[in-house]
């Protein structure tokens, strides 16, 4: 594994876990903003908790532990893809810059909307990254195209022997007579 992995992957995952163990702990905190997010996920994906505060609390949990797995370089991928899937309804229920009466919080409100943003982009990349180890779609690609050659290696063998392989077996028949 390279240093930038082993360096980068602890760094990006470190403020999940921070933020995933404040939202497991007080998620009072955040109701009230993450309300109209979470309302509208929740009819989207019934089997969510009814309790807002249990939303909160479920999307910290999988912050911490995908924050931890990444961190660790376990299951980066997956654990990547987690984190994201948390970070969307996070940035939007928590930097709704377009809702604030203030310009100075309006831009700071778009300066965090923005840093989550760059976050999502190191996810998905983090996400994509086969750790210099070939993909499953790269191998099965592979495994494809190396099934189809020894198929047409084995035609033309086949092909190869059966002219001869049948002029033996017609002397042989001829002979027999």
């Amino acid at each position: 594994m390279s240093l930038l992995r082993v360096v980068g992957r602890p760094l990006l995952a470190s403020m999940f876990v921070a933020g995933g163990i404040e939202s497991v702990r007080n998620p009072e905190a955040v109701t009230p903003l993450a309300e109209p997010v979470v309302r509208q996920i929740r009819e989207r994906v019934p089997v969510l908790p009814e309790r807002t505060e249990q939303c909160v609390r479920l999307s910290g949990g999988v912050q911490v532990a995908a924050g931890v797995l990444l961190g660790l370089g376990r299951f980066p991928r997956l654990s990547a893809l987690a984190l994201a899937a948390t970070l969307v309804p996070t940035t939007l229920a928590g930097h709704r810059f377009w809702e604030a009466e203030d310009d100075a919080g309006r831009t700071q409100q778009q300066i965090h909307f923005l840093k989550n943003l760059s976050m999502l982009g190191g996810l998905l990349i983090a996400a994509d990254d086969t750790g210099a180890a070939p993909s499953l779609l790269w191998r099965g690609r592979h495994a494809g195209h190396e099934l189809q050659r020894d198929a047409r290696l084995v035609r033309r063998s086949i092909q190869a022997t059966a002219r001869p392989a049948a002029a033996v077996g017609g002397m042989r028949a001829k002979l027999s007579a």
